[in-house]
């Protein structure tokens, strides 16, 4: 029952991160934030990409059903892949509720692709990543496609236990890579980087080794590790995941997916990144939680719960969940709580219309009184002052 219970949290917070990453917590990757995690959609990753001399096929991006087909045109590929824009994964089982199957489609003529298009933009796409009703479509990529021979998995995030970034790859891409680390562990590879030092060029050359790419591949599959990590410092992210890392059978090696992950404390010197930022996809309430660094995910019961600490936050949802009851949220509000931040998540719970009463269970060195609070509310109190 509890496990249950700190799983809808877990599900609900990895909402608009893709599946294909949380193998990465077994490489005990620092994946914990007080903050929120900001996500570019494709396309703006690939961008960033692109301008740090990363390997990626020629695309464009469409708002319209027109301008799609337009860069359909200017493309002038052999085939063509058009991509619903969403931040969730498992995009290409997806359906629209315009009744098209797939956000995700290959064409070798591009007068299908405004048709296609028409179907995408404005219409909401569910995946298994997505809440029940969807997520509406506002953007698609227009890419050229491009064969691909082999893939494999690449991706360099922060390890807490190695105090810096690490390499991790897999000749096996294009797939969950979690399902690899989970069947077949020794086809995982891990390399740690010195953070003062860099990538080396015989931990490049290694990897490349590794994931499998031969001859003149070798030193351009290197070549290309080397430009993402150069990518990765230079705009403070905190994972570059790319899933496939793929080779053509012209002999190229293309970044053919890509995600980038930031904190949110780089913020202060990542004003263009942090400019590409696209809260439609995000919940309001969590939203306006994440201003005043409250950690919030809304559940679907009527307590309210109004807890100090994450693993006190989940604890509390479950031991209402083994009575009977339901959580209408887990809150978190940190350890350096101020007395603003708890007048405002005060006023986030008694917005929820589905609330009942609040369980407050808190450890604060700053109580709100009756007259502090947005309005009379109906709780149980267990708190303590410092």
């Amino acid at each position: 029952m509890a496990a249950s219970m700190v799983s809808q949290a877990a599900l609900r917070g990895l909402q608009l991160s893709s599946s294909k990453h949380l193998f990465l917590d077994k490489f005990k990757g620092s994946r914990l934030s007080s903050r929120r995690w900001l996500n570019l959609q494709e396309y703006q990753s690939k961008r960033l990409m692109e301008q740090s001399g990363v390997a990626v096929q020629r695309f464009y991006v469409a708002d319209t059903a027109s301008e799609a087909l337009e860069a359909a045109k200017r493309l002038n590929a052999k085939e063509i892949v058009l991509k619903a824009q969403i931040l969730a994964g498992g995009r290409g089982k997806g359906v629209f509720d315009s009744g098209l199957k797939g956000g995700v489609h290959l064409t070798k003529d591009p007068t299908v692709v405004g048709d296609l298009a028409k179907k995408m933009l404005g219409f909401n796409l569910s995946t298994k990543q997505t809440p029940k009703e969807g997520v509406k479509v506002k953007t698609v990529m227009v890419a050229e496609a491009l064969d691909i021979s082999r893939e494999t998995y690449f991706a360099i995030l922060m390890d807490r236990s190695c105090n810096g970034p690490v390499m991790v790859g897999s000749p096996q891409g294009g797939m969950d890579i979690e399902e690899v680390a989970a069947s077949t562990p020794e086809l995982i590879f891990k390399e740690v980087i010195d953070i003062f030092e860099g990538v080396r060029e015989d931990q490049a050359l290694r990897m490349a080794s590794n994931l499998g790419f031969k001859g003149p591949l070798e030193r351009q599959a290197a070549d290309q590790i080397k430009k993402l990590y150069d990518l990765f410092l230079k705009v403070d992210a905190t994972q570059v995941e790319v899933n496939p890392l793929g080779e053509t059978p012209e002999g190229q090696v293309v970044c053919f997916d890509a995600k980038i992950s930031f904190d949110d404390n780089a913020e202060f010197r990542q004003k263009a990144v942090f400019a590409m930022d696209d809260m439609s996809e995000s919940d309001p309430t969590e939203s306006e939680a994440a201003k005043w660094d409250l950690k919030y995910i809304g559940l679907d019961g009527n307590i309210a719960c109004f807890v100090n600490g994450a693993g006190l936050a989940m604890a509390t949802c479950d031991i209402i969940d083994l009575h009977g009851g339901k959580p209408a949220n887990f809150l978190d509000l940190g350890g350096g709580v101020q007395e603003r931040q708890v007048y405002e998540a005060f006023k986030l719970l008694t917005a929820d219309p589905k609330v009942s009463s609040h369980f407050l269970f808190i450890l604060l060195s700053f109580i709100p009184t009756e007259e502090q609070l947005p309005s009379p509310l109906p709780f149980a109190c267990c708190s303590q002052r410092r």
